[in-house]
């Protein structure tokens, strides 16, 4: 793991496309904005676990053709 110190206003670039910002220093918390493209998730991690655990309690998703359509494999 990398530990790294940053003050209020200072950022932390992850590969190209996502910067990290100190926003505020309250006390023991700390505030942080992420600047991420649109194609990147970014999540708390409770959060991000509670999509893993509902994904993998999910059934596949079922997929149903119409009679007679001619793409659905036979």
């Amino acid at each position: 793991m990398l530990v790294l110190s940053r003050k209020l206003g200072e950022q932390i670039m992850l590969g190209d496309e996502v910067v990290i910002t100190i926003v505020e220093i309250r006390g023991d918390k700390v505030r942080l904005g992420i600047d991420a493209p649109a194609n990147v998730p970014v999540h708390r991690r409770e959060v991000y676990e509670a999509i893993v655990r509902s994904r993998e309690s999910s059934p596949a998703p079922v997929v149903e053709f119409p009679a007679g359509d001619r793409s659905r494999p036979e």
